[in-house]
């Protein structure tokens, strides 16, 4: 019973494969619709995606039964189904930017393109990266990666300024975004730090006003590389992802540390930094206005807030069940297939559609920290943990700006949005969740690499007598 037992645990991904059929199902049923719409519904046409479709997700599911059978069986179906829905919602703008503007555009092609070379990406991290704890051994590195690749738009002749914002590098003629790949970069540079100096950052240090505060010698190399890369961000206006880097750096500091006082601390300053933004760059305080007073007819009258407000609508002409997809008029708002795909599909999908897509995302998020949980080293935890605050504070800056909760930003829907470099990350993210649930989820007779608590509690000699004095006074 016991060998049966255990090549069930191996091989037993049915699961995983029921849900990829879903998936299918999902995404073939958007595309009809969307082309039924449009009047260009093709029966063969449809044949031809879903066999496509369907052969992605059998080799991804092949994959995964190969190289990490005891992944988490969720992670990839929801991921996937963001992935449907999503082209098949850039294709119907495509049709609406052609049907009602005259303007012929791709971009539901370039995203099938990006959305294969995302799962291919999502194949090699599998493959490549057979423990995540390798990936410790590149703490500063990764992090001295990440801040190169922030800084690669400032280079002359490789960087490109869109709409005011220099955060793209052109590369054979199509641009690349290489703060997509930076943060996760940077998370891992956190979590191998964070890894190493918890202890120091949640026992020593002085206290003032009851708040524990770090000592500069074990803050050090973090706030060096925190504010590199926030100077970066802010040089570039990218404001969006400076937001998203600094709640994704609280929340890990947080994790490793469990001390409330950086939370307190790191609301305290995302204030006072908000505050000075909206004074020192004039864009910013303009999206202050657009945000505060989108309907005002003088702030709506000279452009600030009229994709704002066009989304608004948009949402609302949608109510409860939408329009249907086809129905509406999402190429009313600039960049419906990107930054406001999120009102486009709340404008076709009512608020019903939207909140399944949103499930999808706590859906993996939840598996995220479940897996965070699961996985028994320190360094697993807190990259898994740092990946799943990277979706998971990405969508709320994007569906709070959408909906008028917080100013607006320009970043990207994982898996939905138009981008190719969202795209990639976005696999890549999933691809090292997958990885660390392997090894959290693996059985500890099972052949491959164990699970091993942290060094510190295997060798006493590495522990830190100074610092556990502290703890207990």
């Amino acid at each position: 019973m016991a060998t049966v037992s255990e090549l069930r645990v191996h091989r037993g991904r049915g699961a995983e494969g029921w849900l990829l059929a879903l998936t299918v199902v999902i995404a073939a049923l958007a595309r009809s619709l969307v082309d039924y719409h449009a009047d260009v519904l093709v029966i063969s046409e449809i044949a031809w995606y879903t066999a496509g479709f369907a052969a992605a997700c059998t080799v991804l599911h092949l994959v995964m039964r190969t190289f990490a059978p005891h992944a988490d069986q969720v992670l990839l179906p929801a991921a996937l189904g963001l992935v449907g829905v999503g082209l098949a919602m850039i294709r119907r703008i495509d049709f609406g930017y052609l049907q009602n503007k005259g303007r012929e555009t791709d971009f539901g092609d370039a995203q099938i393109m990006w959305a294969l070379i995302g799962a291919a990406c999502l194949i090699a991290v599998l493959i490549i990266i057979r423990d995540h704890r390798v990936l410790r051994r590149f703490t500063y590195t990764a992090g001295v990666v990440g801040i190169v690749a922030y800084l690669l738009p400032a280079v002359p002749g490789l960087g490109v300024e869109i709409n005011g914002a220099k955060i793209w590098i052109s590369i054979a003629g199509r641009s690349l975004q290489p703060g997509e790949f930076a943060k996760i970069a940077l998370v891992i540079f956190f979590a191998g730090y964070l890894q190493a100096n918890r202890d120091a950052l949640a026992l020593a240090g002085p206290k003032v006003l009851g708040l524990r505060l770090p000592r500069m010698r074990d803050m050090g190399p973090l706030a060096v590389m925190f504010g590199a890369a926030l100077l970066i961000m802010i040089n570039q206006q990218d404001l969006g992802a400076a937001l998203l880097f600094f709640g994704i750096f609280i929340a890990m500091v947080y994790v490793a540390t469990e001390r409330v006082s950086w939370v307190i601390i790191g609301l305290l300053l995302f204030i006072v930094g908000a505050v000075a933004a909206g004074i020192v760059f004039p864009h910013v305080a303009a999206r202050y206005d657009a945000w505060l007073h989108a309907l005002d007819t003088d702030v709506y009258s000279s452009g600030s807030s009229q994709q704002l407000v066009g989304g608004l609508f948009g949402m609302a002409s949608g109510g409860l069940f939408g329009t249907g997809l086809g129905e509406g008029r999402p190429d009313l708002v600039p960049y419906a297939e990107s930054d406001f795909i999120i009102a486009s599909l709340g404008e076709e999908l009512g608020l019903t559609g939207l909140m399944a897509i949103l499930t999808l995302y706590v859906i993996i998020v939840q598996r995220a920290m479940r897996t965070a949980i699961g996985v028994r080293d320190g360094f697993g935890k807190l990259l898994a943990a740092g990946l799943g605050f990277i979706l998971a504070l990405q969508v709320f800056i994007i569906v709070g700006g959408v909906t008028r909760i917080i100013p607006l930003t320009g970043l990207t829907t994982p898996f939905l949005a138009y981008g190719g470099s969202s795209m990639l990350a976005s696999f890549i993210i999933i691809a090292l969740l997958l990885r660390i649930s392997d090894l959290a989820r693996r059985p500890a007779d099972t052949p491959g690499p164990r699970k091993e608590p942290d060094a510190a509690a295997q060798d006493p000699s590495r522990r830190r007598p100074d610092l556990e004095e502290a703890g207990a006074q």
